[in-house]
């Protein structure tokens, strides 16, 4: 969602980053597609990784968030805000600085101190600590937004924002072509507030198939916001117990929500904290990249347990999603703490 100030951005604004010559101004990269051997035997099919984890701010949040600010570039904006302690308030600092706006993020005090030095030492950007939680850091960043008519920049909300994440669709599917394999038939991501979900679908709808995809969206148990409310038939609000951070959505968005059911190929998959650090750590010895464990929800579907519907399948794809706010020594004592050999 874009606000200039109090004021939504215009129609045409938002039809104008929608279409292609908007997004290719957009500072994310295309990541590579690599086949997983381990993962194939595994599982019987083809599976590939889409290493969203390479994207230049460390998370797949680059390609939504950076449309959405080269949306508020085109439409005479300076500056952007942003609430948010993790990938999107990073995603945020590097799409402004790649596009040579000014940008203020406002971080719970929860956010860790690496996360505040990245966005001032790296992106420049001017940070704000107010709240305890998103929600109340939200509060405050909309008030500066208002206060300096700039956009206020959401987390995972807004046209824009899912537009340039249904980008990966079709990089999918121009990699998978590129390399003699077959279609995909099944995409693995993971879903907190929805916003790359969203976009997963926008993609999939975009092109036609001779079959429906079909979409496991994977969450911690404590952060399953998602797969309650799928249940449920309606937004379902939860507290947040995961270490997922980065999946921590209390309620979902009701949009993504209404997208997912009206696809019906949408297959929501709880996992532990402990099989998502495991998934992690597997990751990790297989394509020596590091992941949070909101990442590791999606990889857990893979090197854990398989939910039913990738049985049989000829292609799966595993978005892998990314996160910055991790490190080895992170990695290592959530290990340690989930009795995971690392």
């Amino acid at each position: 969602m874009i606000m200039m100030g109090s004021r939504t951005l215009s129609a045409a604004a938002l039809a104008m980053i929608g279409g292609s010559r908007a997004l290719s101004t957009t500072p994310h990269i295309v990541t590579p597609l690599v086949r997983s051997a381990f993962l194939s035997g595994k599982l019987g099919s083809e599976v590939y990784l889409k290493l969203d984890c390479h994207q230049p701010s460390g998370s797949f949040k680059l390609r939504g968030i950076g449309a959405t600010v080269a949306a508020a570039k085109a439409a005479g904006a300076s500056g952007v805000v942003s609430s948010s302690g993790g990938n999107a308030g990073l995603a945020t600092a590097h799409a402004a600085a790649a596009l040579g706006l000014a940008c203020t993020v406002v971080l719970p005090t929860t956010t860790p101190a690496s996360v505040q030095a990245k966005l001032e030492d790296e992106y420049g950007a001017a940070v704000v600590v107010a709240g305890d939680v998103w929600d109340e850091a939200n509060v405050e960043a909309t008030r500066i937004a208002d206060a300096a008519g700039s956009p206020l920049v959401h987390p995972f909300e807004g046209e824009a924002t899912w537009d340039g994440h249904a980008s990966v669709v079709g990089e999918i599917d121009g990699q998978l072509a590129a390399l003699g394999a077959p279609p995909m038939d099944a995409l693995v991501t993971c879903v907190g507030g929805g916003g790359l979900l969203m976009g997963v679908l926008r993609g999939l709808e975009a092109a036609a198939r001779p079959a429906k995809v079909d979409v496991v969206a994977a969450e911690t148990a404590g952060a399953d916001s998602f797969a309650r409310s799928m249940e449920a038939g309606a937004p379902a609000t939860i507290a947040i117990t995961s270490i997922a951070k980065s999946l921590g959505a209390a309620t979902p968005s009701a949009a993504v929500l209404a997208a997912a059911q009206a696809y019906g190929a949408v297959h929501p998959h709880v996992v532990s904290d402990g099989a998502a650090v495991a998934a992690c750590v597997a990751l990790a010895n297989e394509r020596r990249v590091l992941v949070e464990p909101a990442c590791g929800a999606a990889c857990a579907a893979v090197y854990g347990d398989p939910p039913p519907v990738l049985a049989g399948k000829r292609c799966v794809v595993v978005e892998v999603c990314g996160g910055a706010v991790v490190s080895l020594p992170q990695l290592r004592d959530w290990a340690e703490e989930f009795h995971v050999p690392f």
